[in-house]
C-alpha cells in the first residue's frame, strides 16, 4: 500500500505520539472531531495501526520502520514498567520537570498549572484543560500515575533522572 504525504505525515504522528487517543491526533491533524479521525485511520492508515487492549492507537513495527520518526515512547529492553525514553511536546515536557517525583505527595492539576506558570512564565495564557490533557497523555506512556483523593492528583511514576525527555515538535 503507497501513501500520499499526508498519510505518511499523519503515520509518523501516530508513531510519535503513541499510545494516543483520537481526540490528541484530532487536535495534531486540525480535524473536526474524534469520528473524523477514526474514519481516516481505518480509510488511510489501516494497515498501519491498531488499538491496544486500553483502545489507545498504537503503530505497527512495519509503520514504525517506514518513517523516519522516532517512537513516542522506549522502553530499556532489560527492566519492565516505565520507559526510559519519551518523545512529547513542549508542554508534557515542563510537566515531567515540574511534576511530583515518586515518593513525593501527587499533586492536582492546578498545583501542577501553577508550578508551569511560576517556572516558565506561562501568565494566564495556561489553562487547566492543557496541563490536565498532558498529565493524562504522560500517563498513557506510563511516565505518571494518578493517585485518587477528593480530586485526581499525579506524580511521576519513574525518578526523573532514569528518564530521558525529548522535545518534539
Amino acid at each position: 500500500m503507497t501513501l500520499s504525504d499526508e498519510a505518511t505525515e499523519r503515520l509518523a504522528d501516530v508513531v510519535e505520539l503513541q499510545p494516543t487517543k483520537n481526540s490528541e491526533l484530532q487536535d495534531r491533524w486540525g480535524m473536526e472531531s474524534g469520528s473524523e479521525v477514526h474514519q481516516y485511520l481505518e480509510n488511510e492508515l489501516g494497515d498501519y495501526y491498531f488499538r491496544d487492549d486500553n483502545s489507545l492507537i498504537r503503530a505497527t513495527a512495519e509503520a514504525a520502520d517506514l518513517v523516519d520518526v522516532e517512537p513516542g515512547i522506549e522502553t530499556d529492553p532489560d527492566s519492565e514498567g516505565a520507559p526510559s525514553r519519551i518523545r512529547v511536546p513542549e508542554l508534557q515536557a515542563r510537566i515531567v520537570d515540574v511534576l511530583a517525583g515518586p515518593e513525593e505527595r501527587s499533586e492536582s492539576v492546578v498545583s501542577v498549572l501553577h508550578s508551569l506558570r511560576d517556572a516558565y512564565d506561562y501568565g494566564d495564557d495556561l489553562e487547566a484543560e492543557a496541563v490536565r490533557s498532558g498529565l493524562q497523555s504522560l500517563r498513557r506512556k506510563d511516565v505518571v500515575e494518578v493517585e485518587y483523593r477528593t480530586v485526581p492528583t499525579f506524580r511521576l511514576a519513574v525518578e526523573r533522572e532514569d528518564l530521558e525527555v525529548d522535545v518534539s515538535e
